[in-house]
């Protein structure tokens, strides 16, 4: 029944988008087949697929095109982004529930199907296994209509949102289709706006920027127009007093968020910690279970000090945000076990004052811009090879950040952007983590370090409660079930949140290098994604915005204002 709604939801919002586009455009009396130079659809993900086939029912049931006219105004009309490599985004419907909900797009589906398996077979003659993984229908069993499949059967272009994305599509999720058409495929990065991510979330560090670009806020359309400011204040001997006021604006944002915690989790945070921040779904490869094995090694180790070891300690929080799918029990279980390992760590004499874990309850966007800007170092630590892009990475680096991550989606662009030596890389790469992964496969073990087994030690004995509902998960990766590297990377991992202490310390150094970071992020502002979509794929030029007159005759007048006149009079 589940399954029946979000078909059903899908098929409403996708029929009511495309029936209305098509009206707009029976008012313009233009043909058919210049229907894609007035519309251009993008299906974000798979989720929207059917808004193509029910373009194609209308074109053939209710204007009476034929099959190859209206494929070429379907093909030419939509294009498609692929947001992510994991299977829930690809989209597979069961033909049983389509033959009770939708029998006439089934019978469309199918007839794109044999019409494309045809010119498969032209090309490529008795590769049968080319055609079985080229095709929409899955012969399983039960048999599946794989929407990604149709998606880029129907669209123009195909892109990723990150460079190693974009190639990741290419060389493993649609090799065939790469082989097929090689022209179909490009790459355009994710981007977010500043206007809500700096100006919005983060005032004070706005007003700054603005003063420093000669006061002018024109950075808001153009933030390329920050690159230059790193440069002048060294130039004009203005950078200790923009690193002051600087750390002023950090300082509120900070003091901001301590507020929010203290109301929405009653624990105390001191603002002269290290603000340590990971917020996004909860997902095995986003790995926040190997963000919370650290804690728990950094809180046995915390607890092993003499009190000259803990006064020299880099003082810290580790805040965690983020939701679980419904039926993701391990996403569940990890927010529990972080919740669990908070509550001691919080309430132990020996470690609060230089420690602290929280889970930041309800995260969403409004709670996002309280967060987000307060973060001094942010953690982006997929496994290689498995986050498209992310862009809650780009908000923390034009907020002030320093990342923590792996050689993963927008984190590699970031740092073309402002320097390796402006990110703190750990982890295998995408080539390492399929050889390791084989090298399980095979039965290779003793992976597990000794800072690992201490940490896994403190699980099993349940020293943060009863935590017998992670037992079992954390046996399976010591055995080799390690698919996402959490172990594999985890000493790594630790040794670099080790080195970010230590540099941590150096407090001018770090604000630099936030600084030249804010500044070099004009690659990741939203306006330049929507240029790049504009250019690459939706063919689409700017339009100049006249100019404002004082001249009564000149002036633009709307229709609704005219008939608001006409009321009037």
């Amino acid at each position: 029944s589940g399954k029946e709604l979000r078909l059903k939801q899908e098929f409403f919002f996708s029929s009511a988008s495309v029936q209305n586009v098509v009206h707009e455009f029976s008012k313009l009396d233009k043909p058919w087949s210049e229907f894609p130079k007035y519309n251009c659809l993008q299906l974000n993900d798979t989720h929207p697929t059917l808004a193509l086939v029910e373009l194609f029912r209308i074109l053939l049931d209710e204007k009476g095109l034929d099959y190859w006219e209206a494929y070429n105004v379907v093909q030419k009309t939509f294009n498609y982004t692929n947001h992510t490599v994991l299977p829930e985004a690809l989209e597979k419907w069961g033909v049983d529930i389509f033959e009770r909900l939708l029998p006439r797009h089934l019978e469309i589906i199918y007839l794109i199907n044999f019409f494309f398996m045809e010119d498969v077979k032209k090309k490529f003659p008795n590769d049968w296994d080319r055609m079985g993984r080229l095709s929409i229908i899955e012969e399983s069993w039960p048999k599946k209509l794989r929407m990604g499949n149709l998606c880029v059967v129907c669209s123009t272009k195909v892109n990723g949102v990150a460079k190693i994305h974009s190639g990741l599509l290419k060389t493993a999720l649609f090799r065939d289709f790469y082989e097929l058409w090689p022209e179909k495929f490009t790459n355009v990065t994710n981007g977010v706006t500043p206007r809500r991510w700096v100006h919005c979330a983060f005032p004070e560090l706005s007003k700054l920027l603005t003063k420093y670009n000669g006061g002018r806020n024109d950075w808001l359309a153009e933030y390329d127009l920050l690159e230059e400011i790193p440069k002048k204040i060294k130039e004009d001997g203005t950078e200790k007093d923009f690193i002051e006021q600087y750390r002023k604006a950090k300082l509120a944002a900070k003091l901001r968020l301590k507020e929010w915690v203290k109301k929405h989790c009653n624990i105390d945070i001191d603002e002269n910690f290290m603000f340590d921040i990971m917020v996004k779904r909860i997902h095995e490869y986003k790995r926040q279970f190997m963000d919370i094995l650290y804690c728990i090694h950094r809180y046995l180790a915390i607890k092993r000090m003499s009190n000259d070891q803990k006064n020299k300690l880099n003082k810290k929080v580790s805040f965690f945000g983020g939701k679980a799918a419904p039926g993701y029990a391990l996403a569940k279980n990890v927010i529990k076990l972080i919740n669990m390992v908070a509550n001691v760590v919080n309430n132990d004499p020996d470690v609060s004052p230089f420690y602290k874990v929280v889970f930041l309850p309800d995260y969403k966007v409004s709670a996002a811009q309280i967060i987000i800007p307060a973060a001094d170092i942010s953690e982006h630590i997929s496994t290689a090879g498995l986050e498209a892009s992310g862009t809650s990475c780009m908000k923390f680096v034009m907020t002030g950040s320093i990342i923590i991550g792996t050689h993963d989606g927008a984190n590699i662009e970031i740092a073309d952007e402002v320097g390796e030596d402006h990110i703190f890389f750990f982890g295998k790469k995408v080539d390492d983590v399929t050889r390791i992964r084989e090298e399980l496969r095979n039965g290779k073990r003793g992976y597990i370090s000794g800072k690992l087994q201490e940490c896994f030690d403190a699980l099993y004995q349940n020293r943060f409660g009863e935590t017998w509902f992670i037992h079992d998960y954390i046996t399976g990766l010591a055995n080799g079930g390690d698919y996402y590297l959490t172990c594999h990377d985890f000493d790594e991992y630790v040794a670099t949140q080790d080195r970010i202490d230590v540099e941590y310390q150096n407090k001018d150094v770090w604000d630099r290098k936030c600084i030249e970071n804010i500044c070099h992020m004009g690659f990741f502002s939203s306006d330049r994604s929507i240029h790049d979509y504009a250019n690459d794929i939706w063919g689409i030029t700017p339009l100049e915005v006249p100019q404002p007159s004082i001249e009564k005759e000149k002036h633009f007048v709307s229709t609704s204002n005219l008939a608001l006149q006409a009321q009037e009079n």
